[in-house]
Order: C-alpha cells, then sequence, then structure tokens
C-alpha cells in the first residue's frame, strides 16, 4: 500500500518536472523567436537610416549641376527630417503604431525624393553624370533592402504568432506575458510601399 503511494509520489514528480522543462523550453523559444523579430527590425531601421543617408547625396548632386526648384529641395529636407526623428524616437517594445509611423515617414521621404528625380528629367546634364548614375544605383539597391528587410521582419513576425497561439505553447505564452505581434501590412489601396523610380 505504502509503495503505491510511492510511486504515485514518484509519477506526479515525474509529469511535473516534464511540464516544468516544457514550461523553460517554451519560454526560450519565444524569447528567441522575440529576439529574432528585433534584429529584423533592427534591419529594417538600417536599411530606412541608409536611405536616409543617401538622400542628401541626391540633392547634393542635383544642387551642383542644376538651378533646381527650391521648394522641392525643402520638401526633401523635411521629410528627411521627420524620418531622422521617426528613427531616434523608437521605442524598445516594437508595436504596429511604431512600424507604421515609421513607414509613413519613409514613404513620405520616399515620395519626395521620386518628385526630385521626376524633374531631374529636365535636365540631360545631369542625367549623364557619373555622380548621378552612381547615386541611381544605390538608391535602386536601397530599395531593394527595404523591401527585403520589410518581408524579412514579417517572416519572424509570423514564426513568433505561430508559436505564441499554437497550443500548448500558447498557455505557457498567456502565463508569461507573450502577445501577438503584427506585422507590416500594406495601407488601404496600396499594393506596395513607395519605391524611388528611375526612368
Amino acid at each position: 500500500m505504502q509503495q503505491q503511494k510511492f510511486s504515485k509520489y514518484i509519477i506526479g514528480g515525474v509529469i511535473l518536472l516534464l511540464l516544468i522543462i516544457y514550461g523553460v523550453t517554451t519560454n526560450n523559444s519565444l524569447i528567441q523567436k522575440r529576439e529574432k523579430i528585433n534584429l529584423q527590425w533592427s534591419e529594417v531601421q538600417n536599411t530606412y537610416q541608409r536611405r536616409i543617408d543617401l538622400i542628401p547625396n541626391l540633392v547634393n548632386v542635383v544642387k551642383g549641376i542644376s538651378d533646381f526648384e527650391q521648394t522641392t529641395l525643402e520638401n526633401i529636407a523635411i521629410a528627411r527630417a521627420d524620418a531622422i526623428k521617426g528613427l531616434s524616437s523608437g521605442n524598445s517594445d516594437i508595436t504596429a503604431d511604431t512600424y507604421n509611423n515609421q513607414k509613413k515617414l519613409q514613404d513620405n521621404l520616399a515620395g519626395a525624393a521620386n518628385r526630385i528625380i521626376i524633374n531631374i528629367e529636365k535636365y540631360p546634364t545631369l542625367k549623364g553624370t557619373a555622380a548621378y548614375a552612381g547615386l541611381q544605383t544605390q538608391l535602386e539597391g536601397t530599395e531593394r533592402r527595404i523591401k527585403i528587410a520589410r518581408n524579412d521582419f514579417n517572416e519572424a513576425v509570423a514564426v513568433y504568432n505561430k508559436k505564441v497561439r499554437s497550443f500548448p505553447s500558447n498557455l505557457i505564452a498567456g502565463l508569461l506575458g507573450f502577445k501577438k505581434k503584427e506585422g507590416f501590412q500594406a495601407d488601404a489601396g496600396n499594393d506596395k510601399a513607395v519605391e524611388i523610380k528611375f526612368n
């Protein structure tokens, strides 16, 4: 009789130990997936920063070769300043509002850059310069990097959300405060992000 009681305690202890091990491994897995989201978000920020850094070069090349419309250049300066503020105001908690705000600021900057590029068509001398051609290649590459970084971020969010919402890991996630996250979503009526286009 006493041996039966003892074996019940052993079985109960083993089950409890297995539950603790499962809880710890699930917690560690969720932390790794959340850190992957943070890493991918940093990559998105880096590509945004690259765009911000390249825009003044574009403006300087244009200013140096042509008598350009001052309002176009001022609009780019304002859009760039807003985009820089958006990057520096990022907090450690990545929310849908955080990246939607940054996306909006970056799209405004890309739109302003598009306006300057459209106006460049009026200046055939500028289009043929080596400085402009090199900058064009860099900006096109940056736009591709932004698209890839956003896709990688969304993929990391999807993997994390799958773990947070799947049974039985959702029980541990709920107990430890891991919440579902949102990825980049296209604005209503937009099929893709604003891209800087060279014709």
